[in-house]
């Protein structure tokens, strides 16, 4: 019997269901579907971290809120509590998700990148986000 075995999410399977939308909204019919699992874990992520705390109804703790960074005064301290603060979001709110490297850079003209790589537990699931703020 194997241990750890790798799991296939069975929506996976079925190549014509689709189990999530696209990021950005800007397919011919406004909402363009996606048909893995990798695909709907990653812009889940993305739209997460895009969302404020409060801003959707009938969920006020729902979002990382990372865009109330952009104004914060740029030091390693800062960068210190912004990657803490992603590492326990994720941790809360997506367990299954597993972050390997978290990098953040800065950009010329005050702006900040966002680069980290995760993989999923118990299945072959590894992709990278970068969001640029």
């Amino acid at each position: 019997m194997p241990i750890n075995p790798i799991q296939i999410n069975p929506l996976d399977l079925n190549p014509s269901a689709a189990v999530g939308i696209s990021l950005p909204f800007n397919a011919p019919s406004v909402f363009k579907p996606n048909f893995t699992t990798k695909d709907a874990i990653k812009y889940n992520l993305i739209n997460f971290f895009l969302t404020n705390p409060g801003e959707r109804p009938m969920n006020p703790t729902f979002g990382g809120g990372i865009r109330a960074f952009i104004f914060q005064q740029i030091s390693e301290n800062s960068f210190d509590f912004l990657k803490e603060n992603i590492q326990n979001k994720i941790s809360t709110n997506f367990p299954r998700v597993n972050v390997q490297n978290l990098e953040i850079v800065v950009l010329e003209e005050n702006s900040i990148r966002i680069n980290f790589t995760y993989n999923i537990t118990n299945s072959n699931i590894e992709d990278e986000i970068i969001i640029t703020l």
